[in-house]
């Protein structure tokens, strides 16, 4: 997995490598504070809230929207997506040109992707965490790169690389099982990952002692170009390259 860009804090700064012997704070379990199993919750209710909200807009009949043109929803569509600074739900879209059909919102993303790429410009439109979003083309990194260098660019070590991409795969899952296949201790990797907003913490095992479960967040998906974890590579992937 190649990591796409990263908020720095100051400097460049390597994750938690093999060996850190950080003090684990007091009255907390795996280093993890109760605030990482608070703000889980926090995140679930507002997933939860915003289904709940595309769930009431798709039960609306067509409005207003539906009278556009399918150029001027593509058209209107971009703007959006340029405008925005977060990935915008499909159902969301719908709702902000007045609820044209569903249907015509899909083809026209399609249709923008495409005209895109015609016109040879460094964009793409992408599914990222749930909704569409501009992105430059991959040909385009090394210059876009420029813009932070110098800014604090957040490097990620190797070992915190296979810690990540044995929860990403493995989610659920829990400290002893990341260390069952790295053979390392992978609690201070872990905490690493969790200040980062990598990962967090999804809930407790059901076995002996409950231990902390551990699952990829939406920043995960943002930062590595994903719009779901079916997108990550998968075995024949792999292999092929």
């Amino acid at each position: 997995m190649q990591m796409h860009s990263g908020k720095g804090d100051g400097g460049e700064e390597d994750l938690a490598p093999d060996g850190a012997t950080s003090e684990e704070p007091k009255g907390t379990e795996e280093g993890v504070s109760p605030a990482g199993e608070e703000e889980s919750d926090a995140e679930a209710e507002e997933a939860a809230a915003a289904a709940a909200e595309e769930a009431a807009e798709a039960k609306r009949g067509p409005g207003p929207g539906e009278d556009l043109t399918d150029e001027e929803i593509q058209r209107q569509i971009a703007a959006l997506l340029f405008a925005s600074s977060a990935p915008i739900p499909e159902m969301r879209l719908r709702s902000l040109l007045q609820r044209p059909r569903l249907p015509r919102i899909k083809d026209a993303l399609t249709k923008l992707g495409t005209t895109l790429e015609d016109a040879g410009l460094p964009l793409q439109v992408r599914s990222l965490r749930g909704g569409w979003t501009l992105m430059t083309s991959p040909d385009s990194a090394q210059v876009v790169s420029r813009l932070t260098k110098g800014s604090g660019i957040e490097r990620i070590s190797g070992a915190a690389l296979e810690t990540l991409s044995i929860v990403a795969y493995r989610q659920p899952v829990t400290k002893a099982d990341v260390e069952a296949v790295r053979g390392v201790q992978a609690g201070p990797i872990l905490r690493s990952l969790v200040d980062r907003g990598l990962i967090r913490v999804t809930g407790r095992a059901d076995v002996p002692g409950n231990p902390l479960e551990y699952g990829t967040t939406s920043e995960f998906l943002d930062r590595f170009g994903l719009g779901s974890l079916e997108e990550l590579p998968r075995d024949a992937e792999l292999a092929r390259d």
